[in-house]
């Protein structure tokens, strides 16, 4: 009987694969293999979007845009925020007080040891940057800080 217990327990353990931590690409509505995304995207929208990396702070012209349009997500062009809710935040980081409701995920990364709320791009699982709690006060206190290679910009007309 103890044999058996052990085994079930080992057994149990073994199996449990943490699908609950795994980014499943099916639950997108766009889903492309990792070399059709190479060569749909520049190197940093690739090394952003797919493999969540940081673009250098101050180096995105988008960073310093305030015309009017929106910013939409670079790998599927799903709308993501406006620009009259974009800020300046200092950070070198594109940065707004809100997103497009339903167009932006939620997830939470603890790559730096501690967690923080991440952003992806609803559609294509892109990500996106991060939210923090201290944008401006007078509107959401939220400052989406974003990687502008993660966006493309689409001026009003």
């Amino acid at each position: 009987m103890k044999k058996l217990i052990i085994f079930c327990t080992a057994f149990v353990l073994f199996n449990c694969n943490g699908n609950a931590q795994k980014e499943n690409k099916n639950t997108f509505k766009v889903s492309k293999t990792d070399a059709e995304w190479k060569t749909e995207l520049s190197e940093m929208a690739y090394y952003v979007l797919r493999k969540a990396g940081t673009e250098p702070a101050f180096s995105s012209p988008l960073n310093k845009n305030y015309k009017k349009g929106i910013y939409v997500c670079a790998g599927c062009n799903t709308p993501l925020f406006k620009s009259e809710h974009k800020f300046d935040s200092g950070t070198g980081w594109p940065s707004f007080d809100r997103e497009i409701k339903g167009n932006v995920a939620f997830g939470t990364d603890t790559n730096l040891g501690y967690s923080r709320n991440e952003e992806h791009c609803a559609t294509c699982g892109g990500h996106l940057g991060h939210v923090f709690n201290d944008g401006p006060r007078h509107t959401t206190g939220k400052r989406h800080c974003i990687n502008g290679a993660a966006l493309k910009f689409i001026p009003e007309h």
